[in-house]
């Protein structure tokens, strides 16, 4: 058996003999347990040292990925401001404060598919989701976690009005979303974007960067040529690419560049609200890093507010002020990050 991977867990308890490569090169090969606790080569050193750990929390991710960005500021000779890093700061309760209209409302939300067993068939209601309440408040992070089939995606979908539910309420901002007429959605559209799993396939191989970022300022209005290119080099800038990238392809990108793309194609429109759906899962674990800190600055910079999804359970801590683990379309837990991972309730989530 070959085994081809980036995630080192599946590699450790999966082969015999591990080769770590780069650029095409065999940097380090050897038993898998003696390269993975013992690795002589800095590549190896730099993915284990990049590996999510699920003892760290978010305030210490956060605490570090901030150290690092005004060391970086310093280095480059920009002077990070007084309060700089202010878009957020979590209560006590891990979100925002009770007495403030939430950001997004989910009250008993459900969706039910028809599912017809073969030809002759009888068509049987399959239920997705059962029964999610929740609210966001401005600027906090939920993350969403759970097995493949649980409800995550589908619930997402809701969120962004892709899907409508079967039963239950969205509200955003106070309005009442759940079965409004898409013309009426338009400016919805604006607030809530999303960033897809796979970077590969997220984005049209026929398509220049530019124009992926671009489209959805013409389709909101924007006539200005000039002022669309501007905007999107800035935004390809900002992500951590470059403004000459405009004219370029997507093959011509590797798999984390392409998810930086996807990042400022969902903010090019400045939205409060952006839906992460299994964003890092198809990328590797050093490359995982990177991303998760672009997010984590962009959400200090622009008061961006997420719903995490994921399966990665040290990834969802180390994002999230709070908590839902999903099971069969059903919420079996909610809350701060930190409680529902030290003290967890629910057997499922133990």
């Amino acid at each position: 058996l070959i085994l081809v991977s980036h995630d080192l867990a599946v590699v450790a308890g999966s082969v015999d003999e591990v080769v770590v490569m780069r650029h095409g090169v065999a940097v380090e090969r050897g038993d898998v347990r003696e390269v993975l606790s013992s690795p002589r080569h800095p590549y190896t050193q730099g993915l284990l040292a990049a590996v999510p750990r699920v003892e760290v929390s978010r305030a210490q991710r956060r605490a570090q990925d901030r150290a690092d960005r005004t060391e970086r500021d310093k280095r480059e000779g920009r002077v990070t401001e007084p309060g700089q890093f202010a878009a957020f700061t979590p209560s006590s309760g891990g979100g925002g404060s009770s007495e403030e209209t939430p950001l997004l409302r989910v009250e008993d939300v459900a969706q039910r598919f028809r599912v017809r067993g073969g030809m002759w068939g009888r068509a049987t209601d399959f239920w997705a989701v059962k029964g999610v309440s929740f609210d966001l408040h401005r600027g906090e992070t939920l993350g969403i976690v759970g097995e493949s089939g649980s409800g995550k995606s589908t619930l997402s979908r809701m969120v962004m009005r892709l899907l409508e539910p079967t039963r239950g309420r969205v509200e955003f901002e106070g309005r009442d979303i759940t079965h409004m007429p898409e013309r009426a959605l338009r400016p919805l559209r604006r607030d809530v974007q999303m960033v897809f799993q796979n970077p590969y396939s997220s984005l049209n191989p026929r398509v220049t960067v530019g124009d992926a970022i671009g489209t959805a300022l013409r389709v909101q209005g924007e006539r200005d040529g000039k002022k669309v290119r501007r905007q999107v080099q800035e935004l390809l800038e900002r992500v951590g690419l470059e403004p000459g990238h405009y004219n370029r392809f997507p093959h011509a990108f590797s798999g984390g560049q392409r998810q930086r793309i996807a990042i400022a194609r969902a903010l090019i429109l400045k939205p409060k609200l952006i839906i992460c759906d299994e964003p890092v899962s198809a990328l590797d674990v050093s490359t995982q890093d990177q991303v998760l800190r672009l997010l984590s600055e962009l959400q200090d910079d622009f008061g961006l507010t997420y719903i995490f999804v994921a399966h990665d359970l040290a990834v969802v801590r180390q994002v999230s002020d709070r908590v839902a683990v999903m099971r069969a379309g059903e919420v079996v837990e909610m809350g701060d990050s930190d409680a529902v991972y030290e003290n967890p309730t629910s057997d499922y989530t133990r």
